[in-house]
């Protein structure tokens, strides 16, 4: 892999990494061909992938120990249709020689940082636009589509246009009952939907530094809401432990220059932040929860890839401790990973989120996309930890979805409205 070299300009953690990937002294802008260090696809996109892959008359990956198709979506599978896509899919991971993680181990995004497949540094696509993830950990990742990931498969490299870079500063100290989902959504209800179209985020400030590295997963997931490639943060002390008890790969922290050059610098003042929820239809529809009025809620959701980790469920717990769930309300849980779910039964909040009255389903997306689990029925108000609410996003379009933390959500079905947390901690 070249290395930049000679008189380099001022540059962000995105233009240093597709640099050193390239061997070009990249800056924004800039179209490069890079080296892949990891490349994931998941059920909902490996199939037209593999089609793509065999179209191109490619017979042999690249780097089979650089991929892995993960069964995420639809786990286990709701249809023939669906069962003949995960077929597909085997038959391809026993032919190539990949990895493959199949029904129950969970969500791509936990899967790929939490089995050690990236570090601070790498340069990593997936089939899904939520790759963004992992630049929680110093990593530039980004979601492409199944046609580009086919391509990566067959030649280890692919063409990026190199962003310009949003700075966002998360000043001041995190209230009790905020959390790093209100932050990111409220950063999407201030710039929009597309607020950050085809920049990479860099995300810092006193919030971040004092928040743990599953909690900053949550803000870089989140950051295709906003239009961004990319929501990078640094590898400070926390990233650089998660990462040493998680991956035998060689991290390569990358820091942005001093004087590197922004497009744009948002700042938050988030000492008197509120809980934050996106309304229905879209995720920069953001209001403070005490501009919210009176919602009631028949379902509530605590996952996916933005919020079912750990840290998401013992929140959970916390609340719920001594309480139940109300009638005529479902809570559903939906761990990101098998690992997650075997610690939540390890610490005992398994049992008690069930027996507060939640029910839980396999590890993986479960009622987020919409194609097996949890579908909403018409009128149905649903409050969410996933990152999208869109129109029939869980599977119904007279459904309405709400975001919000799953301190929100476990205080919004001891209630059956959506309802703020901070009364319950």
């Amino acid at each position: 892999m070249g290395k930049s070299t000679g008189s380099e300009r001022s540059r962000t953690i995105a233009e240093k990494i597709l640099s050193s990937h390239s061997g070009k002294n990249a800056k924004a802008g800039d179209i490069v061909i890079a080296e892949l260090d990891y490349m994931i696809g998941q059920d909902g996109t490996s199939g037209i992938a593999i089609d793509s892959f065999k179209n191109m008359g490619s017979t042999k990956v690249f780097d089979p120990k650089k991929i892995a198709i993960i069964i995420d979506h639809s786990s286990p599978s709701p249809n023939a249709g669906v069962s003949a896509i995960h077929k597909k899919i085997r038959d391809f991971q026993k032919e190539s020689g990949i990895k493959l993680y199949d029904v129950g181990c969970g969500i791509c995004h936990q899967i790929t940082p939490e089995q050690g497949h990236v570090v601070p540094g790498d340069l990593v696509i997936g089939a899904d636009s939520h790759t963004c993830t992992y630049g929680a950990i110093n990593a530039f990742s980004t979601g492409i589509g199944s046609t580009d990931l086919a391509a990566g498969w067959a030649s280890g490299r692919l063409w990026f246009k190199v962003p310009e870079t949003m700075k966002v500063l998360y000043n001041g100290k995190l209230p009790k009952g905020v959390y790093s989902k209100d932050l990111a959504l409220k950063l999407i209800g201030d710039i929009r939907a597309d607020g950050a179209t085809y920049m990479a985020l860099e995300i810092y400030g006193q919030a971040i530094d004092e928040i743990s590295v599953d909690a900053r997963f949550t803000i870089s997931n989140m950051a295709i809401e906003c239009g961004a490639k990319a929501g990078l943060m640094e590898a400070d002390q926390k990233v650089l432990e998660w990462v040493k008890a998680h991956a035998k790969k060689k991290p390569k922290p990358v820091s942005a220059d001093k004087d590197a050059k922004y497009a744009k610098t948002v700042e938050i003042d988030v000492s008197k932040l509120e809980p934050q929820i996106a309304k229905p239809h879209t995720v920069d529809n953001v209001v403070p929860i005490s501009k919210l009025g009176n919602v009631p809620v028949q379902q509530g959701l605590i996952g996916t890839c933005t919020n079912g980790r750990l840290e998401d469920f013992e929140i959970a717990a916390q609340i719920l401790k001594g309480k139940k769930v109300k009638d005529g309300c479902r809570l559903i849980l939906a761990p990101a990973s098998k690992q997650i779910l075997l610690d939540m039964i390890k610490q005992g909040i398994y049992q008690q989120l069930l027996e507060a009255g939640a029910v839980a389903v396999t590890p993986g997306c479960g009622p987020c996309v919409g194609t097996h689990n949890g579908v909403p029925s018409d009128g149905e108000n649903v409050i969410s930890t996933a990152n999208r609410n869109f129109k029939g996003r869980m599977g119904n379009v007279n459904a309405f979805i709400y975001l919000g933390s799953p301190a929100t959500v476990a205080a919004s079905m001891i209630e059956g409205k959506i309802a703020d947390p901070r009364k319950y901690l």
